[in-house]
């Protein structure tokens, strides 16, 4: 694995996506570890051009419909927290999303205590996180499972509480144009587009 070059990096964090449902960052790092030396780290695109080569190899047969399943969660969940205008991000707003994979969803409050006081009072149950982010206050995140009839089981969804001015940068797009997240009539677009 040391003389990996960086397209076989990305081969590597790719799989680790892919076939175990980690996040690209905490991929990058495991493969990282396992190199046992600095070395410069495949960019997100490299990694998602990786991983739809893995799937397309490896999981042709079911990764299309274990993705509209996932969208199909997170356009429920979407609707359901309409009021703090949630963006999908990750795997399942890219394409590359297996059944492994957890729904991420951006939520942008003016309170974030409040989309958290809703899901008390609707009787959902949640875990409660943060996740760190250098040079700014830690970001709440709210983690729950939701049933999955597609699935047979249930998916993990994150809630990720952003302040409402963090909306500004949300669309940025990569270096590619595309946006690394949508809203609600952006996922649905994307799913009469790709049923």
């Amino acid at each position: 694995m040391k003389d990996q070059d960086d397209d076989g990096i990305a081969a590597s964090v790719a799989r680790l996506v892919v076939d175990e449902g980690m996040e690209y960052a905490a991929a990058k790092r495991k493969v990282a570890r396992g190199l046992g030396r600095r070395t410069e780290l495949p960019s997100n695109e490299a990694v998602e051009d990786a991983a739809r080569e893995h799937i397309a190899l490896f999981l042709a047969d079911t990764q299309p419909a274990e993705l509209a399943a996932l969208r199909a969660v997170a356009l429920l969940w979407m609707g359901r927290l309409a009021a703090w205008r949630p963006h999908l991000s990750g795997a399942v707003w890219r394409g590359t999303a297996t059944r492994l994979s957890s729904v991420h969803l951006d939520l942008y409050c003016d309170d974030p205590k409040a989309a958290e006081i809703a899901l008390i009072n609707a009787g959902e149950s949640f875990d409660t996180g943060a996740l760190d982010r250098p040079g700014r206050e830690p970001l709440e995140v709210l983690t729950l499972a939701s049933p999955c009839a597609a699935l047979g089981e249930p998916v993990t969804v994150h809630l990720m509480l952003h302040d409402l001015d963090d909306q500004r940068g949300a669309l940025k797009p990569d270096a590619r144009g595309r946006p690394w997240r949508g809203n609600l009539a952006a996922l649905q677009r994307l799913m009469a587009e790709n049923p």
